[in-house]
């Protein structure tokens, strides 16, 4: 059987970092990307300690020119694309709607909104030529809900959910399925800049009494980008503790 390959963007730390590790476990080739050069090689690195194929390529996702090239790259050297993960992303800064500063805004709409489009529309073509395979992008539980001081950040992750279905719409039956993912608060770096009665708050809210781990969030990208999803497309799975169930 063909080794199959996939990128993994904002693979340096966190989410990403585990979701590199899970498509590692399972052998395939894996192209770990981020603008955290540091962070990425050392993720490679613990791959190769695995006896897994990986190599790490540099890319800023609000950079179009940049998601192609990342794509060319991978293609250059493993000779195919099977699954993308567009994981790469930024929370922004915390303030009212109203007062919400026009650099953040742009900021994370480039990063969060802009970049999932401009690495679906890199990764489909390569997709399709390599035979099919599948495209998880990134969003949130604020992909259906919202909640106070992150406007930019709802907008960006609410519009990854439709860029996802009009995707999977669009190229299903050139054998590319396009889901989405919805993690609620999970236990990484971005959660860093919170104090501990935050933190508690955060788990509080969520009905199963604890934050996510970003293995729990990498399994079910896994899924689906595997042939035990093959009926799945144009979806959005939360996985949340319960947290939108509310």
């Amino acid at each position: 059987m063909e080794k199959k390959t996939v990128i993994i963007t904002g693979a340096g730390s966190g989410i990403g970092k585990a979701i590199a590790l899970k498509f590692a476990d399972a052998n395939y080739n894996v192209v770990v990307s981020d603008v955290d050069e540091e962070g990425g090689r050392q993720v490679v690195d613990q791959i190769s300690q695995q006896s897994a194929d990986a190599i790490f390529i540099k890319a800023d996702v609000s950079d179009r020119q940049a998601c192609k090239e990342l794509v060319k790259k991978t293609v250059d050297k493993y000779g195919a694309l099977h699954c993308a993960v567009n994981n790469a992303g930024i929370g922004g800064e915390m303030n009212l709607t109203a007062d919400y500063s026009a650099e953040s805004y742009l900021e994370v709409i480039d990063i969060n909104q802009h970049g999932v489009l401009y690495g679906c529309q890199a990764q489909i073509p390569a997709i399709i030529n390599s035979g099919g395979g599948a495209i998880v992008n990134m969003s949130s539980i604020l992909g259906s809900v919202g909640t106070a001081q992150s406007v930019a950040y709802v907008m960006a992750k609410h519009a990854v959910v439709g860029l996802t279905q009009t995707a999977a719409i669009e190229y299903g039956k050139q054998g590319v399925r396009v889901n989405a993912v919805g993690p609620g608060y999970i236990k990484t770096p971005l959660l860093d800049q919170l104090d501990e009665e935050q933190k508690e708050q955060l788990i509080a809210a969520h009905p199963i009494g604890r934050l996510g781990e970003p293995e729990e969030v990498a399994a079910l990208v896994f899924w689906l980008c595997s042939d035990q999803a093959s009926f799945v497309n144009g979806s959005y799975y939360t996985v949340d503790g319960g947290y939108t169930a509310q």
